[in-house]
């Protein structure tokens, strides 16, 4: 990734910030892929974060301003290097 690319991510700003490990709140989502009680996948300018855990919901979500707030039991936060296309199970089956 190029100089420029990088500081342009800080310019628009990402930061994860978890409390008690109950409540993660994160700047710089571009987009949820997906949530269920035990995962939260979602977007940032930085790379895909998935939340995982039990209990999850979704207590925030302001994709305007690019924030998500995940409450319920973390157990791990997670960077992932590739984002998965969006889709039904079939095209993760067969993507």
């Amino acid at each position: 990734m190029a100089y420029e690319d990088i500081s342009r991510d800080y310019e628009r700003g990402h930061s994860v910030s978890l409390d008690a490990r109950a409540r993660a709140a994160v700047t710089g989502v571009e987009g949820v892929e997906s949530f269920d009680e035990a995962c939260v996948l979602m977007t940032t300018v930085r790379g895909a974060l998935a939340v995982r855990g039990s209990g999850l919901r979704l207590e925030k979500l302001s994709l305007d301003s690019g924030e998500v707030v995940v409450e319920g039991t973390i157990d791990a936060l997670e960077y992932e290097d590739d984002v998965r296309p969006s889709g039904g199970w079939l095209s993760r089956l067969f993507g």
